[in-house]
């Protein structure tokens, strides 16, 4: 095994996940005004570490993807972040892409930037404790989308990017997300997925990435959420795993799902299916925002010091998703 295989197998193994605290600046100011709490540094950093010094850190949470802001931040008791997630049996990721901007001779699409300067910056990271790291390719789903111009050129991206990472000795996670917006069927999401998934791997093998410390994170396959005709959980278990298996080479040693809108409850039972029916090789797990972190921020919101009971709530939604990552989920336990 290559030492990126070993960081990456730790990240997922047992039922373990991702969390995704990798919200910008800007998103987390909407996230916690949506909650009527102020979008300070200070405000930001206590609610991250409410949930990164939880027991379900230890339990159910392999690696946590986090922001600029946040990986410079030191707790309440001024230790680092990535010391405070290593001591909670955790390894700190980075998101080091810049954001998706409009893509030049395609308006409606985006790209995905940030290569400029990212070999400096991996050795930045890398310094103060990163071992992974996060790009996100986002593409639509019209008629005409996602255009050949924008499978490409994100593949590129998500290529260069993979092999700089592997280059700093840190493993990338590779995140190419087809969105559920549209009214478009899930016979269209997973043709759409499967070309844009194939390409990815395509460009990753042309840059010499080694696939064995790749994590990829992909969406699952789901009707638009404008869509009339919506498929039950079964069937978007059995068609992910599908599009997996006839997309990603067998050397990748993971899979985190996003949860890409789904409610935290969709999210957990659609992994738990996907699991049930696994037929892989694949480590198939999460790598979860809100679906993870929204029910804790609501209950946070009524009182920032009841550190223990928005503990309460971030462990039990990590313990459902952890369950469901080894197909032992089941509704009773939700509720329990």
């Amino acid at each position: 095994m290559s030492e990126l295989n070993k960081i990456a197998t730790k990240i997922l193994d047992n039922g373990k996940g991702i969390l995704a605290a990798d919200e910008s600046t800007g998103t987390m100011t909407k996230r916690l005004q949506s909650v009527n709490v102020e979008s300070t540094p200070e405000n930001r950093i206590l609610f991250r570490e409410t949930l990164f010094s939880s027991k379900g850190m230890t339990d159910c949470i392999g690696g946590v993807i986090l922001f600029d802001e946040t990986i410079n931040q030191k707790t309440n008791d001024g230790e680092k972040v990535s010391e405070l997630l290593s001591k909670m049996g955790s390894l700190a990721g980075i998101k080091v892409d810049t954001g998706a901007k409009q893509l030049a001779g395609s308006p409606k699409e985006k790209i995905t930037e940030g290569l400029d300067g990212l070999r400096e910056r991996l050795k930045e990271y890398y310094k103060i404790g990163a071992r992974f790291t996060k790009w996100r390719g986002v593409y639509n789903i019209t008629k005409d989308c996602p255009s050949k111009l924008s499978i490409d050129s994100n593949a590129h991206a998500l290529a260069r990017y993979a092999a700089l990472v592997q280059e700093c000795n840190m493993v990338p996670i590779v995140e190419p997300e087809v969105l559920m917006d549209g009214n478009h069927s899930a016979d269209e999401c997973f043709n759409k997925t499967s070309v844009v998934i194939k390409k990815c791997f395509k460009d990753l093998i042309l840059h010499k990435v080694d696939l064995t410390g790749v994590i990829l994170k992909p969406n699952m396959i789901l009707a638009g959420t404008e869509s009339k005709n919506q498929i039950s959980n079964e069937e978007t278990a059995k068609l992910t795993i599908k599009c997996l298996k006839e997309s990603v080479p067998n050397e990748v040693p993971g899979i985190a799902f996003l949860s890409g809108g789904q409610s935290e409850v969709q999210a957990t039972e659609n992994l738990n299916l996907i699991n049930k029916f696994n037929d892989t090789n694949f480590i198939m797990s999460y790598s979860y925002g809100r679906a993870l972190q929204q029910s804790a921020l609501k209950h946070w919101s009524k009182d920032i010091k009841d550190i223990k009971g928005t503990q309460m709530i971030f462990d039990h939604r990590a313990k459902m998703c952890t369950l469901a990552a080894q197909g032992k989920w089941s509704i009773n336990l939700e509720n329990n």
